[in-house]
């Protein structure tokens, strides 16, 4: 199972910051080799997790802006060529659905 695939799974079951940890090694390594924007779109990620697990903490200012990082990066799967890219798109549709659930109840 790939990372991307268990990042998935753990916002499935409301895991945000275990989600957040899963794509961290990922990022880094882009990060190292300069896929800038590959990097990028897990940063996205990453911070959208971030930013639902901060408003379930009781934190909804950092909340909004960190998720603005998430609205900020995401138009990159748009033109950047990732390996399972399809995986990330749905990981993206999955963190905007859980934000609305659990941030805008």
């Amino acid at each position: 199972m790939t990372s991307i695939d268990k990042f998935i799974e753990a916002v499935q079951k409301h895991q945000f910051v275990e989600a957040h940890e899963l794509l961290e090694d990922d990022w880094k390594e882009y990060k190292k080799i300069g896929l800038k924007d590959h990097a990028r779109i897990l940063k996205g990620l990453i911070n959208g997790t971030t930013a639902i697990a901060l408003f379930v903490k009781g934190r909804p200012p950092q909340c909004e802006k960190i998720w603005a990082v998430f609205n900020k990066y995401m138009p990159l799967l748009d033109t950047t060529n990732l390996e399972n890219k399809q995986r990330f798109i749905d990981a993206k549709v999955l963190l905007e659905k859980k934000f609305k659930e659990v941030v805008k109840m």
